[in-house]
Protein backbone atom coordinates (compact mmCIF):
# COMPACT_ATOMS: atom_id res chain seq x y z
CA UNK A 1 0.00 0.00 0.00
CA UNK A 2 1.15 3.58 -0.66
CA UNK A 3 1.44 6.30 1.95
CA UNK A 4 -2.17 7.23 1.16
CA UNK A 5 -3.34 3.65 1.81
CA UNK A 6 -4.24 3.20 -1.86
CA UNK A 7 -3.07 0.03 -3.56
CA UNK A 8 -1.99 1.62 -6.85
CA UNK A 9 -0.84 -1.65 -8.39
CA UNK A 10 -4.18 -3.32 -7.72
CA UNK A 11 -6.07 -0.43 -9.28
CA UNK A 12 -3.84 -0.50 -12.37
CA UNK A 13 -4.29 -4.26 -12.71
CA UNK A 14 -8.07 -3.89 -12.47
CA UNK A 15 -8.71 -0.89 -14.70
CA UNK A 16 -5.80 0.00 -16.97
CA UNK A 17 -3.07 -2.63 -17.19
CA UNK A 18 -0.41 -2.13 -19.85
CA UNK A 19 -1.76 -3.05 -23.28
CA UNK A 20 -5.42 -2.59 -22.36
CA UNK A 21 -7.58 -0.34 -24.52
CA UNK A 22 -7.94 2.21 -21.73
CA UNK A 23 -4.20 2.32 -21.08
CA UNK A 24 -3.52 2.79 -24.80
CA UNK A 25 -6.04 5.63 -24.81
CA UNK A 26 -4.37 7.21 -21.78
CA UNK A 27 -0.96 7.01 -23.41
CA UNK A 28 -2.32 8.65 -26.56
CA UNK A 29 -3.79 11.45 -24.41
CA UNK A 30 -0.41 11.80 -22.74
CA UNK A 31 1.21 12.23 -26.17
CA UNK A 32 -1.17 15.10 -26.90
CA UNK A 33 -0.55 16.68 -23.50
CA UNK A 34 3.22 16.55 -23.97
CA UNK A 35 2.90 18.23 -27.36
CA UNK A 36 0.66 20.97 -25.95
CA UNK A 37 3.08 21.35 -23.04
CA UNK A 38 5.97 21.80 -25.47
CA UNK A 39 4.10 24.49 -27.36
CA UNK A 40 3.00 26.28 -24.19
CA UNK A 41 6.55 26.35 -22.83
CA UNK A 42 7.88 27.61 -26.16
CA UNK A 43 5.44 30.53 -26.18
CA UNK A 44 5.44 31.16 -22.41
CA UNK A 45 1.76 30.23 -22.11
CA UNK A 46 0.73 29.16 -18.61
CA UNK A 47 -1.64 26.24 -18.08
CA UNK A 48 -2.27 23.67 -15.36
CA UNK A 49 -3.72 20.19 -14.93
CA UNK A 50 -7.29 20.38 -13.66
CA UNK A 51 -10.31 18.40 -12.48
CA UNK A 52 -9.89 14.61 -12.51
CA UNK A 53 -6.51 14.93 -14.20
CA UNK A 54 -5.26 16.94 -11.23
CA UNK A 55 -6.71 14.39 -8.80
CA UNK A 56 -4.85 11.72 -10.74
CA UNK A 57 -1.58 13.62 -10.52
CA UNK A 58 -1.91 14.14 -6.75
CA UNK A 59 -3.46 10.80 -5.79
CA UNK A 60 -1.93 8.43 -8.37
CA UNK A 61 1.01 10.37 -9.92
CA UNK A 62 -0.70 9.90 -13.26
CA UNK A 63 -4.13 9.14 -14.62
CA UNK A 64 -6.86 8.02 -12.28
CA UNK A 65 -6.75 4.34 -13.30
CA UNK A 66 -10.29 4.36 -14.75
CA UNK A 67 -10.15 7.88 -16.23
CA UNK A 68 -10.66 8.26 -19.99
CA UNK A 69 -10.30 12.01 -20.39
CA UNK A 70 -7.69 14.68 -19.65
CA UNK A 71 -8.36 18.30 -18.69
CA UNK A 72 -6.18 21.39 -18.55
CA UNK A 73 -7.09 25.00 -17.78
CA UNK A 74 -5.60 28.42 -18.43
CA UNK A 75 -6.46 32.06 -18.03
CA UNK A 76 -8.40 33.59 -20.91
CA UNK A 77 -5.52 35.67 -22.38
CA UNK A 78 -3.32 32.55 -22.49
CA UNK A 79 -6.20 30.56 -23.97
CA UNK A 80 -6.60 33.07 -26.81
CA UNK A 81 -2.88 33.01 -27.53
CA UNK A 82 -2.80 29.22 -27.56
CA UNK A 83 -5.70 29.08 -30.02
CA UNK A 84 -3.61 31.23 -32.36
CA UNK A 85 -0.41 29.19 -32.22
CA UNK A 86 -1.73 25.63 -32.03
CA UNK A 87 -2.82 25.36 -35.70
CA UNK A 88 0.71 26.24 -36.80
CA UNK A 89 2.59 24.27 -34.17
CA UNK A 90 0.74 20.96 -33.85
CA UNK A 91 2.13 17.97 -35.76
CA UNK A 92 0.08 16.56 -38.63
CA UNK A 93 -1.24 13.68 -36.53
CA UNK A 94 -3.02 16.12 -34.17
CA UNK A 95 -5.71 18.75 -34.76
CA UNK A 96 -7.16 21.68 -32.86
CA UNK A 97 -10.94 21.44 -32.55
CA UNK A 98 -12.92 24.64 -31.90
CA UNK A 99 -15.98 26.31 -33.37
CA UNK A 100 -13.61 27.94 -35.89
CA UNK A 101 -12.01 24.71 -37.09
CA UNK A 102 -14.99 22.32 -37.00
CA UNK A 103 -18.33 23.72 -38.29
CA UNK A 104 -20.61 21.52 -36.14
CA UNK A 105 -18.52 21.69 -32.96
CA UNK A 106 -20.54 23.67 -30.44
CA UNK A 107 -18.57 23.52 -27.17
CA UNK A 108 -17.16 26.78 -25.81
CA UNK A 109 -13.83 25.18 -24.98
CA UNK A 110 -11.21 23.58 -27.20
CA UNK A 111 -10.02 20.05 -27.79
CA UNK A 112 -6.79 18.81 -29.30
CA UNK A 113 -7.51 15.59 -31.18
CA UNK A 114 -5.41 12.64 -32.21
CA UNK A 115 -5.89 11.79 -35.89
CA UNK A 116 -4.76 8.17 -35.54
CA UNK A 117 -7.84 7.00 -33.69
CA UNK A 118 -11.64 7.08 -33.84
CA UNK A 119 -13.58 7.67 -30.64
CA UNK A 120 -17.34 7.84 -30.16
CA UNK A 121 -18.73 9.09 -26.87
CA UNK A 122 -21.83 7.89 -25.05
CA UNK A 123 -23.54 11.30 -25.35
CA UNK A 124 -23.60 11.30 -29.14
CA UNK A 125 -22.74 15.01 -29.19
CA UNK A 126 -19.76 14.22 -31.43
CA UNK A 127 -21.72 12.48 -34.19
CA UNK A 128 -21.47 15.36 -36.68
CA UNK A 129 -17.99 16.62 -35.80
CA UNK A 130 -15.15 16.48 -38.29
CA UNK A 131 -12.49 15.41 -35.79
CA UNK A 132 -13.33 12.33 -33.70
CA UNK A 133 -10.02 11.04 -32.39
CA UNK A 134 -8.79 10.70 -28.82
CA UNK A 135 -8.55 14.14 -27.26
CA UNK A 136 -7.68 16.38 -24.36
CA UNK A 137 -9.88 19.29 -23.22
CA UNK A 138 -8.59 22.87 -22.84
CA UNK A 139 -10.75 25.16 -20.69
CA UNK A 140 -10.61 28.97 -20.46
CA UNK A 141 -10.83 30.36 -16.94
CA UNK A 142 -11.73 33.89 -15.87
CA UNK A 143 -13.72 35.97 -13.40
CA UNK A 144 -17.49 35.65 -13.65
CA UNK A 145 -20.31 36.25 -11.16
CA UNK A 146 -22.15 32.99 -10.62
CA UNK A 147 -25.44 34.48 -11.84
CA UNK A 148 -23.85 35.47 -15.16
CA UNK A 149 -22.38 32.02 -15.69
CA UNK A 150 -25.69 30.35 -14.84
CA UNK A 151 -27.42 32.68 -17.31
CA UNK A 152 -24.95 31.61 -20.00
CA UNK A 153 -25.75 27.99 -19.25
CA UNK A 154 -29.45 28.75 -19.68
CA UNK A 155 -29.08 30.67 -22.95
CA UNK A 156 -26.92 27.93 -24.45
CA UNK A 157 -28.21 24.82 -22.68
CA UNK A 158 -30.97 24.16 -25.23
CA UNK A 159 -28.26 23.10 -27.68
CA UNK A 160 -27.52 20.01 -25.59
CA UNK A 161 -31.21 19.08 -25.53
CA UNK A 162 -31.41 19.40 -29.32
CA UNK A 163 -28.39 17.11 -29.74
CA UNK A 164 -29.87 14.55 -27.35
CA UNK A 165 -33.35 14.45 -28.86
CA UNK A 166 -33.05 15.17 -32.59
CA UNK A 167 -31.24 13.77 -35.59
CA UNK A 168 -30.70 14.99 -39.13
CA UNK A 169 -29.80 18.31 -40.66
CA UNK A 170 -32.60 20.38 -39.10
CA UNK A 171 -31.27 19.76 -35.62
CA UNK A 172 -27.73 20.64 -36.68
CA UNK A 173 -28.93 23.87 -38.28
CA UNK A 174 -30.62 24.87 -35.02
CA UNK A 175 -27.47 24.02 -33.09
CA UNK A 176 -25.32 26.14 -35.39
CA UNK A 177 -27.77 29.04 -35.17
CA UNK A 178 -27.95 28.97 -31.36
CA UNK A 179 -24.18 28.61 -31.08
CA UNK A 180 -23.63 31.63 -33.38
CA UNK A 181 -26.25 33.73 -31.53
CA UNK A 182 -24.69 33.05 -28.15
CA UNK A 183 -21.12 33.51 -29.34
CA UNK A 184 -21.67 36.69 -31.33
CA UNK A 185 -24.46 38.47 -29.44
CA UNK A 186 -25.30 37.18 -25.96
CA UNK A 187 -21.87 36.23 -24.65
CA UNK A 188 -20.11 39.49 -25.65
CA UNK A 189 -22.70 41.37 -23.57
CA UNK A 190 -22.21 39.01 -20.65
CA UNK A 191 -18.41 39.38 -20.95
CA UNK A 192 -18.79 43.15 -20.57
CA UNK A 193 -20.82 42.59 -17.41
CA UNK A 194 -18.16 40.20 -16.09
CA UNK A 195 -15.57 42.97 -16.32
CA UNK A 196 -17.53 45.38 -14.11
CA UNK A 197 -19.00 42.92 -11.58
CA UNK A 198 -17.22 41.58 -8.54
CA UNK A 199 -16.62 37.90 -9.12
CA UNK A 200 -14.58 34.79 -8.48
CA UNK A 201 -13.05 32.70 -11.23
CA UNK A 202 -14.96 29.93 -12.96
CA UNK A 203 -15.19 28.18 -16.34
CA UNK A 204 -15.83 30.22 -19.48
CA UNK A 205 -19.33 31.30 -20.51
CA UNK A 206 -21.46 28.56 -21.99
CA UNK A 207 -19.44 25.75 -20.42
CA UNK A 208 -21.85 23.58 -18.40
CA UNK A 209 -19.78 23.61 -15.20
CA UNK A 210 -19.82 26.44 -12.71
CA UNK A 211 -17.84 25.38 -9.66
CA UNK A 212 -15.97 28.29 -8.12
CA UNK A 213 -12.18 28.37 -8.11
CA UNK A 214 -9.82 30.82 -6.41
CA UNK A 215 -6.93 32.26 -8.37
CA UNK A 216 -4.85 32.65 -5.22
CA UNK A 217 -4.92 28.84 -4.85
CA UNK A 218 -3.59 28.44 -8.39
CA UNK A 219 -0.93 31.07 -9.11
CA UNK A 220 2.01 31.04 -9.13
CA UNK A 221 2.03 27.54 -10.59
CA UNK A 222 4.20 24.71 -9.35
CA UNK A 223 4.87 21.25 -10.81
CA UNK A 224 4.16 17.67 -9.86
CA UNK A 225 4.70 14.26 -11.42
CA UNK A 226 2.19 12.98 -13.95
CA UNK A 227 2.94 9.70 -15.73
CA UNK A 228 6.67 10.20 -15.25
CA UNK A 229 6.72 13.83 -16.43
CA UNK A 230 6.76 17.04 -14.39
CA UNK A 231 3.63 19.00 -15.25
CA UNK A 232 2.26 22.39 -14.11
CA UNK A 233 -0.33 22.31 -11.34
CA UNK A 234 -1.89 24.88 -8.99
CA UNK A 235 0.24 26.38 -6.25
CA UNK A 236 -1.96 24.75 -3.59
CA UNK A 237 -3.40 21.57 -5.06
CA UNK A 238 -4.98 20.63 -1.74
CA UNK A 239 -7.00 23.84 -1.48
CA UNK A 240 -7.95 23.82 -5.15
CA UNK A 241 -9.13 20.20 -5.08
CA UNK A 242 -10.86 20.46 -1.70
CA UNK A 243 -12.84 23.48 -2.91
CA UNK A 244 -14.02 21.54 -5.97
CA UNK A 245 -14.37 17.98 -4.67
CA UNK A 246 -14.17 17.88 -0.90
CA UNK A 247 -12.29 14.74 0.20
CA UNK A 248 -10.57 14.10 -3.13
CA UNK A 249 -8.25 11.46 -1.65
CA UNK A 250 -11.17 9.13 -0.95
CA UNK A 251 -11.77 6.59 -3.70
CA UNK A 252 -15.30 6.49 -5.15
CA UNK A 253 -17.62 3.50 -5.20
CA UNK A 254 -15.93 1.34 -7.83
CA UNK A 255 -19.26 -0.16 -8.91
CA UNK A 256 -20.36 3.29 -10.11
CA UNK A 257 -17.35 4.07 -12.31
CA UNK A 258 -18.52 4.99 -15.82
CA UNK A 259 -16.48 5.66 -18.96
CA UNK A 260 -17.24 8.32 -21.58
CA UNK A 261 -16.34 6.14 -24.56
CA UNK A 262 -18.78 3.88 -26.41
CA UNK A 263 -16.43 2.99 -29.28
CA UNK A 264 -12.69 3.35 -29.78
CA UNK A 265 -10.44 2.30 -32.65
CA UNK A 266 -6.70 2.80 -33.08
CA UNK A 267 -5.12 3.32 -36.51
Amino acid sequence: MSENNIDQEALRARFNPDGSQLRRQQMRMLEILLEVDRICRKHNIKYWLSSGTLIGAVRHKGFIPWDDDLDIEMLLPDYKRLMQVLPEELPENMALQTQDTDPNYFFFYAKVRDRRSLLEENTGYDRAWKEKGIYIDIFPFYKQPLWIHLLSEKTFGHVYKIMRTTTGTNGLKRVRMLTWFNRRIIFPVLMMLCKVCKARETYGLGIPYHDERHLEDILPLTETEFEGHMMPVPKDCHKALTLKYGDYMKLPDMSKVNLHVSKLEFF
